[in-house]
Protein backbone atom coordinates (compact mmCIF):
# COMPACT_ATOMS: atom_id res chain seq x y z
CA UNK A 1 0.00 0.00 0.00
CA UNK A 2 3.05 2.24 0.71
CA UNK A 3 4.68 2.54 -2.92
CA UNK A 4 0.78 2.87 -4.73
CA UNK A 5 0.87 5.85 -6.47
CA UNK A 6 -2.26 7.34 -4.39
CA UNK A 7 -0.14 6.57 -1.04
CA UNK A 8 2.33 9.32 -1.89
CA UNK A 9 -0.22 12.32 -2.67
CA UNK A 10 -3.12 13.12 -1.08
CA UNK A 11 -4.13 12.61 2.82
CA UNK A 12 -1.64 9.05 2.75
CA UNK A 13 1.00 10.99 1.24
CA UNK A 14 0.59 13.80 4.26
CA UNK A 15 0.48 11.37 6.56
CA UNK A 16 4.10 9.63 5.18
CA UNK A 17 5.49 13.71 4.94
CA UNK A 18 7.73 13.74 8.22
CA UNK A 19 6.72 17.10 8.60
CA UNK A 20 3.06 17.29 7.70
CA UNK A 21 2.28 14.06 9.24
CA UNK A 22 3.62 14.81 12.33
CA UNK A 23 0.82 18.07 12.36
CA UNK A 24 -1.69 15.93 10.96
CA UNK A 25 -1.37 13.21 13.43
CA UNK A 26 -1.72 15.96 16.02
CA UNK A 27 -4.75 17.69 14.92
CA UNK A 28 -6.55 13.78 14.52
CA UNK A 29 -5.23 12.83 17.97
CA UNK A 30 -6.02 16.54 19.90
CA UNK A 31 -8.99 17.73 18.07
CA UNK A 32 -9.78 19.82 21.13
CA UNK A 33 -6.42 21.84 20.79
CA UNK A 34 -6.89 25.26 18.94
CA UNK A 35 -4.32 25.26 16.59
CA UNK A 36 -3.54 27.87 14.13
CA UNK A 37 -1.22 27.84 11.23
CA UNK A 38 1.19 29.53 12.73
CA UNK A 39 1.73 27.01 16.05
CA UNK A 40 1.34 23.87 13.39
CA UNK A 41 4.21 25.11 11.33
CA UNK A 42 6.24 25.85 13.94
CA UNK A 43 5.50 22.42 15.42
CA UNK A 44 6.90 21.31 12.07
CA UNK A 45 9.86 23.12 12.02
CA UNK A 46 8.82 25.18 8.83
CA UNK A 47 7.93 28.51 8.06
CA UNK A 48 3.71 29.65 7.95
CA UNK A 49 3.82 29.81 4.14
CA UNK A 50 5.49 27.00 3.55
CA UNK A 51 3.48 24.79 5.67
CA UNK A 52 0.63 26.30 4.48
CA UNK A 53 1.67 25.47 0.84
CA UNK A 54 2.94 22.23 1.56
CA UNK A 55 -0.67 20.96 3.52
CA UNK A 56 -2.56 22.33 0.97
CA UNK A 57 -0.58 20.67 -1.55
CA UNK A 58 -0.75 17.00 -0.10
CA UNK A 59 -4.11 17.00 1.44
CA UNK A 60 -5.69 19.29 -1.02
CA UNK A 61 -7.23 22.08 1.14
CA UNK A 62 -5.78 24.31 3.88
CA UNK A 63 -4.53 23.15 7.49
CA UNK A 64 -7.08 25.40 9.20
CA UNK A 65 -10.33 23.85 7.10
CA UNK A 66 -8.93 20.54 7.43
CA UNK A 67 -8.94 20.94 10.98
CA UNK A 68 -12.41 23.00 11.32
CA UNK A 69 -13.79 19.94 9.28
CA UNK A 70 -11.86 17.71 11.42
CA UNK A 71 -13.04 19.06 14.92
CA UNK A 72 -16.70 18.72 13.10
CA UNK A 73 -16.65 15.66 12.08
CA UNK A 74 -15.47 14.54 15.23
CA UNK A 75 -18.43 16.61 16.98
CA UNK A 76 -21.48 15.04 14.83
CA UNK A 77 -19.77 11.77 15.79
CA UNK A 78 -19.69 12.21 19.21
CA UNK A 79 -23.48 13.71 19.40
CA UNK A 80 -24.80 10.71 17.53
CA UNK A 81 -22.93 7.50 18.79
CA UNK A 82 -22.17 8.64 22.41
CA UNK A 83 -24.29 10.08 24.69
CA UNK A 84 -22.60 13.45 25.32
CA UNK A 85 -24.89 16.31 25.33
CA UNK A 86 -24.34 19.67 23.73
CA UNK A 87 -22.20 21.10 26.53
CA UNK A 88 -19.91 17.98 27.30
CA UNK A 89 -18.75 18.47 23.45
CA UNK A 90 -18.86 21.48 23.43
CA UNK A 91 -16.42 21.35 26.72
CA UNK A 92 -14.32 18.48 25.36
CA UNK A 93 -13.71 20.83 22.25
CA UNK A 94 -12.53 23.61 24.44
CA UNK A 95 -15.12 25.58 23.18
CA UNK A 96 -15.37 28.55 25.83
CA UNK A 97 -19.41 28.59 26.19
CA UNK A 98 -22.71 26.53 24.50
CA UNK A 99 -23.28 29.47 22.11
CA UNK A 100 -20.00 29.63 20.29
CA UNK A 101 -19.59 26.00 19.94
CA UNK A 102 -23.21 26.07 18.30
CA UNK A 103 -22.36 28.91 15.99
CA UNK A 104 -19.35 27.32 14.62
CA UNK A 105 -21.10 23.90 13.71
CA UNK A 106 -23.90 25.62 12.25
CA UNK A 107 -21.44 27.74 9.68
CA UNK A 108 -19.42 24.53 9.27
CA UNK A 109 -22.68 21.82 8.52
CA UNK A 110 -25.41 23.76 8.38
CA UNK A 111 -27.22 22.08 10.89
CA UNK A 112 -26.98 23.09 14.63
CA UNK A 113 -25.49 20.60 17.48
CA UNK A 114 -28.65 20.26 19.48
CA UNK A 115 -30.63 19.31 15.88
CA UNK A 116 -28.33 16.41 16.08
CA UNK A 117 -28.20 15.47 18.82
CA UNK A 118 -32.12 14.64 19.08
CA UNK A 119 -32.10 13.31 15.89
CA UNK A 120 -29.73 10.73 17.97
CA UNK A 121 -32.06 10.43 20.66
CA UNK A 122 -35.21 9.83 18.68
CA UNK A 123 -33.18 7.76 16.77
CA UNK A 124 -31.99 5.84 19.03
CA UNK A 125 -35.75 5.29 21.09
CA UNK A 126 -37.15 4.08 17.48
CA UNK A 127 -34.38 1.03 17.79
Amino acid sequence: MTSAPAARSGWLGALRDERIGRTLSGIHRHPERSVSVNFVAAEAGMSRSAYAARFAELVGEPPMRYATRWRMNMTMAWLREEESSVSEVAYRLNYRSDAAFSRAVKRVTGVSPGAVRRRAVHTSRQD
